[in-house]
């Protein structure tokens, strides 16, 4: 079964990209369209009925085989794989069925050119690269999966070939991303280094070994658990779009709205916090580097909150949101509560693809119009794109009923993570990021909400006069996605942050600790456990006869939390007023936008001519691009310039044609001017070459 989940994308991408001829356009977008869904259906029937305690491995082909290097191509499948497969195969699946509606006219195409199936088979690949990272047993089959969905969201990012600003944006993100890249890439080389194999189980095995392990690098000592975490989590940065790998994310709005819902809600962007979760046994042993990941979470959370304060294109708005949202998930993460991190990533999936597809709804119906400067009054014209992406705001901004579990999807998980932001921090820098960038994202997403479908209609008033609802083959994937946001979190809110027990459960995860103040019996089991691991690690290394009697065993259960982690337990018991500030940040946020928008709208203009550099600074995206462009972009053009018009036009071209237009002319006047016609200067020539030869030969013979 997990094999066709895996495989069925593939199968219809390559028959769409290259049968389409046979099929037709429709057959090429029903076939994949159904392939995902059969995929999708699969990956519920797999994630309801697992067995968390057991994690399979199921072997599709042996790969690679290079001295002690053995990667098989295989399926690992737990908790954590079946609640991938479910994101990735749903949100795609519902993707795929809103793109018959999206794509059926696009003005950047011809009519008689074919380009719907090329779109549907790069989707269906996409899906497939982003299966095969998640389902993967080793780091090589995940980074294989991580550059083909690299690849993959180049295609579509830049799908509109035509437009300059389109390819500009899918080469920036396959540029951005393999910075990240090269810092998995290390991180996946030190641990081939250090433990001899790839395998995750053999990685999560050494881990306490690694802990005490020493490893130079940049010529300097560092503990090798934390560099190889920090070298982990750079390639989970560029993936996932953190501060100072984020500038890709925005650009990648070039692409068609579907392929915006797809990489920013389910696939590509998740791929790092995957990641950190996958490699949790590895990241309890590396404190500094999880300090990290908290740092660069909550700062990228709240540096795209403040910039899609003040964004217009619908667009953007929401791919900042995604980029804000991410930081959350990676605070929670770096904290220790990855089954929260697991938990908002579930829920995002549903109502953040639900909010690019509404997006899309409303550019579809105003006729391509992105600028949000140019709607309002759009809830009469579209009222079925208007409930659907008023439960997605409602789900984003958190609204819910508080101190109980009974709310939007984003009201619980987003909640579950600052709780544990405020005791995995101490009530530090990141739990208060947090909350500030949950003010600020009910603002912008309200704000969002009052600019498109309340107020005046504004901009050209014949768009508005035709604008329009969506056809149903694009409102049902909305339905389905307004299911999840609203249930989603209630549903799944005691598996992934109920009591330990549960979690624990859920997880597959052996019974650690119950309580942060009672340990009991399961604390003391798991800490003997650890201890035991580290001793046989330490023997491995030791070359200890007794090794070969009790080898290092990877921990049980899709994710890991060590025996002295309480930051769950801790999170329950959090002061009242820490578990409602998140509800008064939403309160402030609305009212404020509500304030701005519907009982004043004049007041975002005094605003920003008031506080106009700091309005250009918001909007300009903290000039990060800019930066770029002085720290980086010009000096390498300025490099290429100069091994371009020095190097190779001087250099090298001016010494080629040197010769060939000087030396050797010269040369070739020399020769000609011996070739006389007369035979006594031949044999003259001749006679001298013999005398020369012989005296060459004498000297050396002498010398000898």
């Amino acid at each position: 079964m997990t094999s066709i989940i895996l495989f069925a994308p593939l199968v219809g991408a390559i028959i769409a990209g290259f049968g389409w001829r046979i099929i037709g356009d429709k057959g090429a977008q029903w076939l994949t369209t159904g392939l995902l869904f059969l995929s999708a259906l699969l990956s519920w029937i797999v994630f309801l009925g697992l067995d968390a305690a057991t994690v399979q491995h199921v072997q599709i082909l042996r790969w690679i085989e290079s001295g002690t290097l053995s990667a098989d191509w295989a399926i690992r499948l737990d908790r954590l794989t079946a609640i991938m497969l479910i994101v990735v195969t749903t949100v795609s699946a519902l993707v795929h069925l809103y793109s018959v509606g999206y794509m059926a006219h696009d003005q950047n195409f011809k009519e008689s050119e074919s380009y719907r199936p090329r779109f549907f088979a790069y989707l269906s690949f996409f899906t497939f690269a982003m299966l095969m990272l998640v389902t993967s047993d080793n780091l090589v089959q995940m980074f294989f999966g991580w550059e083909g969905v690299g690849l993959a969201s180049y295609l579509l990012i830049g799908f509109y070939y035509r437009k300059p600003s389109a390819n500009a944006a899918a080469i920036k993100a396959f540029v951005v991303n393999r910075v990240g890249d090269f810092g998995f890439a290390l991180g996946i080389l030190a641990l081939f280094f250090l433990t001899d194999s790839i395998r995750f189980d053999d990685v999560f095995a050494a881990a306490p070994e690694l802990a005490q392990t020493q490893l130079t690098f940049l010529w300097g000592e560092w503990n090798a658990a934390n560099l190889i975490a920090f070298l982990l989590f750079v390639g989970a940065m560029g993936k996932s779009a953190q501060l100072f790998l984020h500038t890709w994310l925005p650009d990648a709005m070039e692409g068609p709205t579907p392929v915006s819902a797809l990489i920013h809600a389910a696939t590509m962007v998740t791929a790092g916090v995957f990641l950190v979760c996958r490699m949790s046994p590895l990241m309890e042993y590396a404190p500094e580097a999880m300090n990290f990941v908290v740092f660069i979470g909550a700062s990228t959370a709240f540096f795209a909150a403040t910039v899609g304060l003040v964004q217009n294109d619908i667009k953007r708005v929401i791919a900042y949101s995604t980029c804000s949202q991410l930081g959350y998930m990676f605070v929670a993460a770096g904290v220790g509560v990855y089954s929260v991190a697991m938990f908002h990533l579930l829920t995002h999936a549903f109502f953040k693809a639900m909010l690019f597809l509404g997006a899309g709804s409303v550019i579809h119906g105003m006729h391509h119009e992105q600028d949000m400067r140019h709607y309002g009054g759009l809830r009469h014209k579209m009222p079925y794109t208007f409930w659907a992406m008023l439960v997605g705001t409602l789900a984003i901004t958190g609204v819910g009923i508080p101190l109980t579990t009974i709310g939007f999807a984003g009201f619980l998980s987003k909640d579950a993570i600052i709780e544990s932001a405020w005791a995995g921090t101490q009530g530090g820098y990141g739990f208060w990021i947090l909350v500030i960038a949950a003010a600020f994202t009910s603002f912008y997403s309200w704000r969002l909400m009052f600019m498109t479908f309340w107020g005046k209609p504004r901009g050209d008033k014949h768009t508005h006069e035709h604008a329009h609802e969506s056809p149903m083959v694009m409102l049902v994937p909305l339905g389905a996605l307004a299911i999840g946001a609203v249930f989603a979190g209630m549903v799944w809110y005691g598996s992934f942050f109920g009591d330990h027990a549960q979690v624990n459960r859920f997880f597959g995860i052996p019974a650690q600790h119950e309580t942060a103040t009672d340990a009991g019996n399961g604390e003391a089991d798991a800490m003997a456990a650890d201890e035991a691991t580290a001793e046989a690690a330490a023997a491995v290394a030791s070359d200890d006869p007794a090794a070969d009697v009790a080898p290092a065993m990877a921990p049980q259960g899709a994710i890991y939390m060590a025996p002295d982690n309480h930051v769950m337990d801790e999170a329950h018991h959090a002061p009242v007023w820490v578990k409602v500030s998140p509800f008064i940040a939403m309160l402030g946020g609305l009212l404020v936008a509500w304030w701005f928008y519907i009982v004043n709208p004049a007041m975002p203009r005094k605003l920003a001519e008031n506080q106009r550099p700091l309005y250009l600074f918001l909007l300009n995206k903290w000039y990060f691009d800019e930066l770029y462009d002085v720290v980086f972009v010009r000096p390498a053009k300025a490099i290429g310039a100069l091994l371009w018009k020095r190097g190779d036009g001087r250099v090298i071209d001016g010494t080629i044609n040197g010769v060939a237009m000087g030396i050797v002319p010269f040369l070739t006047r020399l020769a000609g001017r011996a070739q006389s016609g007369y035979i006594f200067t031949y044999a003259f020539a001749m006679v001298l070459g013999i005398v020369i030869l012989v005296t060459w030969m004498t000297f050396i013979g002498g010398a000898q």
